[in-house]
């Protein structure tokens, strides 16, 4: 028996309306009219034109660029539904800005994703809804529930019949650091390929330097690996150097394109031929160039928003 809320209402601010619109579309429902603007002096306001009273409300937004933004719209909206009475709130972050804050690598770091779960808990969330943290042990900053989905699911059937005519021994998969070797792995088994590892160091940051290719990726098509994309440097530095080492062709993908600064630039320039990213950010015209391709995350949301309002398992997302 439901009793957390009456019915489904999706709301969206304004980092990704549009991937709003397609979760409601596949749950048969329309977006909730609502307006999120500023004031002449930058304060932001949110104008909810529809009653949600007793209604299970989930708030789609993406903290990415302009973050702050993003964030407090994302905040005000939370409050302005508790405040009208909703039976739940859950905040949908396809996007978890601040995630690579996650701990104090020098002395005197803040530890801002810690911050960003309390104003979430505090503005009123029941629950998150997210992809592919930057680091997962950020579920452990909240103290309410979190539901974490995973971005390989979604690419691993791409490349599964992009590669249907290759022998599985031509097809590698690589980590572009130390860090992502477990998400690589994952991914590997997933379309059944073979793993290699990036061994480099990063001399500061969005700064990094190949040493070393761990596997073999001679004559291979490889395809790297990452949660996000950021300026591009890691993943293009990799890139160059699978090809200068032998590698057949090089792809990418990301569950995050974030590609801020010089990250366009660099991608045309780099040996990869297609990178393939999720729409968790939406990516404005300026940024859309041939070889970025964007697969929708819509239907995965959308099944998880069906199982948290239906009290069912969200693991059989994963399946």
């Amino acid at each position: 028996m439901i009793t957390h809320g009456k019915n489904i209402k999706i709301f969206a601010a304004n980092s990704n309306p549009a991937l709003a619109k397609d979760i409601a579309q596949i749950l048969g429902v329309g977006v909730g009219e609502s307006q999120v603007g500023k004031f002449s002096d930058g304060e932001i306001f949110v104008n909810i034109r529809e009653t949600v009273r007793g209604s299970d409300v989930f708030v789609v937004q993406s903290t990415s660029t302009p973050v702050n933004d993003n964030l407090m719209e994302m905040l005000i909206m939370i409050d302005a539904f508790k405040r009208a009475s909703a039976g739940r709130v859950t905040a949908v972050m396809p996007y978890f800005g601040y995630a690579r804050q996650d701990r104090k690598a020098k002395a005197r770091d803040p530890i801002s994703a810690k911050l960003v779960a309390d104003l979430l808990t505090t503005a009123g969330a029941d629950r998150v809804l997210t992809m592919d943290l930057h680091a997962a042990q950020i579920q452990g900053f909240f103290n309410i529930p979190v539901d974490h989905l995973l971005g390989g699911p979604v690419l691993a059937p791409y490349y599964v019949e992009k590669f249907q005519n290759c022998d599985p021994e031509d097809v590698v998969v690589v980590s572009p650091d130390l860090g992502s070797v477990t998400r690589a792995r994952n991914f590997a088994q997933r379309i059944d390929a073979r793993l290699a590892i990036v061994d480099k160091r990063r001399p500061k940051p969005n700064v990094c330097e190949v040493m070393n290719i761990i596997g073999e990726i001679e004559d291979k098509h490889v395809i790297l690996i990452d949660d996000m994309i950021d300026t591009a440097g890691t993943i293009c530095n990799s890139a160059n150097a699978l090809k200068e080492r032998g590698a057949r062709s090089v792809y990418a993908c990301c569950t995050h394109p974030v590609l801020s600064g010089p990250a366009i630039e660099r991608i045309q320039e780099s040996a990869i031929e297609e990178l393939v990213v999720l729409d968790t950010i939406q990516l404005p015209e300026e940024k859309k160039i041939d070889k970025i391709k964007v697969l929708s995350i819509a239907q995965v949301f959308a099944d998880a928003i069906d199982c948290i309002y239906e009290d069912k398992s969200i693991s059989t997302v994963f399946n």
